[in-house]
């Protein structure tokens, strides 16, 4: 029924699916592994994030495991359609790239540790696709939610070139852009925390091995 396109691309809004008023299912109340709130409200004092790195099984994983983070879930972001299906996102006419909320207390753990995370933990060199997995879904993305956020991804994402660069990589891809008006909508039920409940399952995330340079943002940010 949904085709992936041969070559990825990007629909225009008038090109994308246009979705439903409201989801076609309901996301779990608490995170599996954290058990802390998956939709909010969050406590006061912390800060939200939102990362795409590829199939966003994996990378939810990476952050559930940093100290400091007090709960993440798995969406859709970056693209027209509202309330999307998986199929649907991956058939490629949606817009949308499988991006991970992140909610961090910031006196734990920075903005800036969470960005070398990011870097370090795929490849954001390559358009559409990480590794085997192709498509505009898996895009390298970051949707900002504050002037500081776009400050500290800016900063983190010239000197990461720089020692990509210097190793033989090209130019990062990474899709940059502030969260507003770029709807986070949550992924089905068995997404959320995919890794926790199937140990064994599917992980394509994987970087260049290349070290992000510590401090490439300022404290706190």
């Amino acid at each position: 029924m949904f085709l992936q396109r041969r070559t990825p691309q990007l629909p225009t809004p008038e090109e994308a699916l246009k979705g439903r008023p409201t989801p076609e299912f309901t996301v779990p109340s608490h995170h599996t592994v954290l058990g802390n709130q998956l939709l909010g409200p969050y406590p006061q004092g912390l800060d939200v994030a939102d990362f795409a790195l590829g199939c966003f099984w994996g990378a939810e994983r990476k952050f559930w495991q940093t100290d400091g983070v007090w709960t993440t879930l798995v969406g859709y972001q970056g693209g027209y359609t509202e309330n999307p299906a998986y199929e649907e996102v991956c058939s490629g006419l949606t817009g949308h790239t499988e991006a991970v909320r992140v909610v961090f207390d910031p006196k734990t753990v920075s903005y800036a540790e969470l960005l070398k995370l990011f870097w370090e933990s795929h490849d954001p060199t390559q358009g559409f696709r990480q590794g085997n997995d192709v498509g505009t879904q898996y895009r390298s993305a970051i949707y900002t939610h504050s002037p500081e956020q776009e400050t500290a991804v800016a900063a983190s994402r010239e000197a990461y070139q720089k020692v990509l660069t210097a190793s033989g990589h090209s130019t990062i891809t990474t899709e940059i852009l502030p969260a507003e008006g770029r709807t986070f909508w949550p992924a089905e039920a068995y997404h959320q925390q995919y890794l926790d409940k199937n140990p064994a399952g599917y992980c394509g995330i994987g970087g260049t091995g290349v070290s992000c340079p510590i401090g490439v943002a300022p404290a706190g940010e």
